[in-house]
């Protein structure tokens, strides 16, 4: 979440406990295991490498919630948040991330799933382009937190030292800049020095700093000292002046271009029809945008796109190998076609119950999907194996067929059913982020539904109908 631009770091923390407890009354406390707060951004280099690029400054942080087990759906306590805290804190922007690390890493290290990326040297142009397309992009069905992640007008202050002055003194700009940061940040920014503990070998990190209770003003800058002339100091307000402006907080880069981001997330909807959406809008801006600019769509929902489109093309390979491999097995190309005619029964009953449970279609819900029809399939095997059987007997393809889905329906109903027993505690979505693999199971249920009933109903049938008139003899050549 961001506060206003410019926020000290202690006016966020106070900021930050008021919204703790606005989240205490919306999750219930017994719910909640741990809360974390990380405010700002670390002075250490080692450290911001490990925290989240998202944060820019002391108005900037992050809220860590950990839930205990048999907590409410998290998904429900987003939504109601995402409501509440708006209404109540309008100065400040929140954005809610992905808690696990599945969902960072489909991101590629961006902070949401959806990141429209404006990229070029026209960087005033850009900003402006960004802003326009912003409330084009908020008003799109399923966008949530959307917002301009750089900050362009962060207040500074800054110094402007009298050259002339300064050399007067025996000063340089480099002697100023060097003793300026020196007293506010430490000498570990400037001179880092080490001592070794002699008895240890430990390096101990030396640092010089004015204490930071020492400089709560401007005019307590001013007054630093950064040099001596005999006794007397000279200070800051000797050699230079200094007035308020204002300058991005971060800037980005991709590719060595200048960008910026328009981070969005999504809520109540799905991911592909949000990015549609706004590729749309994207297009509509690439007319508008000054010479040399790009706009990308990256994170998720790119990534989200080849994976359907590699699961897809794999899922009809298998069907198209399965079907090739059942025909060299059968001898033949009729039967083989009747074996996957419960596949159209599956996908109808995966999307009922996806429609049933209000569950999007994701890379979870195909790979159920692939579940589905390879049970169906293998029962299907079963029954025209067993009819096959039979023809060979000397039966017609009607009585071949009934005797098949009589002799056939209690292996293939247990194995329905134990496949659909085994995915019913999944397809609940019970504990710990039990609902990113929910559609696995809801997927495996539904289709299984529809393809038991086609493949002890329908593949008889089409059995029956297909193969009459035709001795096993006269097809097979025995």
């Amino acid at each position: 979440m961001y506060a206003q631009h410019g926020t000290r770091i202690e006016d966020t923390a106070r900021a930050f406990s008021d919204i703790e407890k606005t989240i205490k009354t919306v999750i219930p406390e017994k719910e909640i295991d741990t809360m974390l707060d990380n405010i700002g951004i670390p002075v250490s280099m080692l450290n911001l490498a490990f925290m989240d690029n998202s944060q820019l400054g002391m108005g900037d942080g992050e809220i860590l919630i950990s839930l205990k087990k048999h907590h409410k759906p998290t998904q429900k306590y987003i939504k109601k948040l995402r409501k509440v805290l708006n209404e109540k804190y309008p100065n400040m922007t929140f954005f809610f991330q992905s808690a696990d690390m599945v969902g960072k890493i489909l991101n590629f290290g961006l902070a949401s799933p959806i990141d429209v990326q404006i990229q070029g040297e026209d960087t005033k142009g850009n900003y402006t382009l960004a802003i326009k397309m912003l409330e084009d992009i908020k008003k799109v069905k399923g966008v949530a937190d959307a917002h301009v992640h750089q900050i362009t007008d962060y207040p500074e202050i800054k110094l402007e030292v009298d050259k002339v002055k300064a050399a007067n003194m025996g000063l340089t700009q480099a002697d100023v800049a060097k003793n300026m940061i020196i007293a506010l940040s430490s000498s570990a920014q400037a001179m880092p020095a080490y001592w070794v503990d002699p008895e240890n070998g430990v390096n101990y990190l030396l640092a010089l700093q004015v204490p930071p209770y020492w400089i709560n003003s401007v005019n307590d800058v001013m007054d630093v000292p950064l040099a001596f002339n005999g006794n007397k100091p000279i200070r800051l307000s000797n050699v230079a002046t200094i007035h308020e402006s204002t300058a991005p907080s971060v800037v980005n880069h991709y590719d060595i271009m200048p960008v910026y981001d328009i981070l969005i997330n999504i809520q109540d909807r799905d991911l592909d029809s949000v990015a549609d959406d706004i590729h749309k809008i994207v297009k509509k801006y690439e007319k508008q945008a000054p010479n040399g600019t790009f706009i990308n769509i990256l994170g998720q929902a790119n990534a989200m796109k080849s994976a359907f489109s590699a699961l897809l093309s794999g899922l009809l390979l298998a069907l198209i190998l399965v079907y090739l491999l059942i025909v060299t097995n059968f001898q033949s190309w009729r039967n083989p076609f009747i074996i996957i005619t419960p596949v159209p029964m599956a996908l109808a009953g995966i999307l009922w119950m996806l429609y049933a449970t209000d569950t999007t279609f994701s890379i979870q819900a195909m790979m159920g999907s692939i579940m589905a029809i390879g049970v169906s399939c293998s029962n299907s095997i079963l029954v025209v194996s067993f009819a096959t059987d039979k023809m060979k007997k000397g039966f017609n393809s009607v009585r071949a067929a009934v005797d098949a889905g009589f002799t056939r329906i209690r292996p293939v109903i247990m194995t329905a059913f134990a496949m659909i027993l085994g995915m019913l505690p999944m397809s609940l979505g019970l504990g710990e982020g039990g609902e990113q693999n929910a559609p696995i199971g809801r997927t495996v249920i539904g289709g299984l539904l529809f393809a038991t009933f086609a493949t002890l109903v329908i593949v008889p049938m089409l059995f029956a109908i297909m193969n009459k008139n035709k001795k096993y003899s006269e097809e097979y050549g025995l």
